[in-house]
């Protein structure tokens, strides 16, 4: 429950911003390109340092990244209230706040994976990722009207309604009882340095065909969805809808985000995970191409609802069979590592729809988004050997092995092997004990080793399926 609370009240606040951010820049300037840096300087900020992150969340503690990191998002949007405030901000500033705010979300998006599997145990992945979603869901739901609201009577109060939500998440923090990791008895064997620890999340991407896919193919949805956003916003402008009918038709679409939710894990288990992922992927294509000719505001949020109610599953499919693949000792550093893969271009999508717009128009730039998700649906297909890991019921995945250790890591180990056996020859040496007594600690040794294998917990004796593809 503090999980959820304040998770719930940050994405609140959240999509309370997401709205006012446009409408404050197109009411100032005009120009969607503007208000597309902004959007795009929050995703470089958190694209920065999502890797550190992840090398962080199995280094230092999460609860203190997920108390710290909140606080500086909430100072950030503080002065950006403050700057509306004070009359018309300018946009660089606008834009250096967003940076800042986007650098702590990197860290703390980088623990939430790893932290969420230390509180929901494995098998209920899937059910706890849709029901995340769909309070996400609802809190936008809620803040779209909100921010339009907030923004209507006064242009810096969504702003500061965003800063002061941020606290919820730290205070959430705090009150999880559990403990969240990482442990320190995993680090013993670990070479020095995150560099190493990131280049371990990178080998055990590697390790799986499936994880390579959706790094590449969700780094172009992501592109093409954060545009969208942009244009969905510019679109209902574009129809002559204020401030109202922005939230208005915002809210509608997300209620599909709540259905999606809602019937996510009931339609992975009745059409199977391959299923879901490309009827989702066909079907947001198509409420794309029809939002351009839907006249009405409130009409655009209908047939967005649509979308929204297979977007929902897609990420659901993607984001379970990931936390499922990845041994927990590795998962903030492949969490972070696949999300900084996934959003390295992510910025590119507002930024790029923004200028499409000013060029040839809101609709047309909406028929060029919806060609590029048109060729990533047809993916889906023309690569389906990738995904065959969605054919394995996702309680009957197995992780992933650790990854070999890499050259520097195998000299450090050989080296570390070589000083051993020196220290034990020298004191065979030096030693005036029998050689009875020495084979009896040999023994006592070798028994040793054998009951610390076998107490090892759940590392070999319930070790599921591989996620190794073909």
């Amino acid at each position: 429950m503090a999980w959820w609370t304040g998770n719930g009240m940050s994405t609140l606040g959240t999509a309370v911003s997401t709205i006012a951010f446009p409408l404050l820049v197109l009411h100032t300037t005009g120009s969607l390109a503007q208000a597309g840096s902004i959007t795009a300087a929050q995703m470089i900020g958190t694209l920065v340092t999502l890797a550190v992150g992840g090398a962080l969340a199995d280094r230092v503690s999460r609860r203190l990244v997920m108390t710290v990191a909140p606080l500086v998002q909430g100072v950030a949007l503080g002065l950006v209230a403050l700057l509306v405030h004070r009359g018309a901000p300018s946009i660089l500033a606008l834009d250096a706040l967003a940076l800042i705010s986007g650098f702590a979300a990197g860290l703390r998006t980088s623990v939430s994976m790893p932290a969420l599997r230390r509180i929901v145990p494995k098998e209920q992945v899937s059910t706890a990722t849709a029901q995340g979603m769909g309070r996400d869901m609802i809190a936008h739901l809620v803040g779209a009207p909100l921010g339009g609201l907030l923004f209507s009577l006064a242009r810096w109060a969504p702003f500061l309604f965003d800063a002061l939500s941020f606290l919820f998440v730290t205070v959430g923090a705090l009150l999880i009882r559990r403990p969240l990791g990482p442990d320190r008895d995993t680090d013993a064997g670990r070479p020095p340095g995150m560099l190493a620890d990131i280049t371990d999340g990178l080998r055990m991407i590697r390790r799986s065909d499936y994880l390579m896919f959706t790094i590449i193919w969700g780094a172009l949805l992501n592109v093409v969805t954060e545009g969208f956003t942009l244009l969905f916003i510019a679109l209902v402008h574009h129809r002559g809808g204020g401030p109202a009918a922005v939230g208005t038709a915002t809210s509608l679409a997300l209620v599909g985000g709540v259905i999606g939710a809602v019937a996510g894990p009931w339609m992975i288990r009745r059409l199977g995970a391959r299923r879901v992922l490309t009827l989702s992927a066909w079907v947001v294509t198509a409420t794309f191409a029809i939002t351009v000719w839907t006249p009405q505001p409130w009409q655009i949020g209908v047939v967005t609802m649509i979308g929204m109610i297979s977007m929902v599953p897609l990420n659901v499919v993607t984001e379970s069979y990931q936390v499922r693949l990845v041994p927990d000792a590795y998962l903030g550093r492949v969490a972070a590592t696949n999300r900084f893969c996934v959003q390295a271009v992510q910025w590119s999508g507002p930024l790029g729809a923004g200028f499409a717009a000013d060029a040839i128009g809101v609709p047309g730039a909406v028929l060029i988004l919806t060609a590029v998700m048109a060729v990533l649906a047809l993916a889906l297909w023309t690569y389906r050997r990738r995904l065959d890991i969605l054919d394995v019921p996702l309680s009957e995945v197995r992780e992933l092995d650790p990854p070999a250790p890499g050259p520097r890591e195998s000299a450090t180990s050989a080296a570390s092997t070589e000083n051993a056996a020196n220290a034990t020859s020298a004191t065979r040496t030096t030693s005036t004990t029998s050689t009875t007594s020495t084979t009896s600690t040999g023994n006592t040794a070798s028994a040793g080793s054998a009951t610390s294998a076998e107490s090892s917990p759940e590392r070999h004796d319930d070790r599921e399926p591989s996620g190794r593809l073909s």
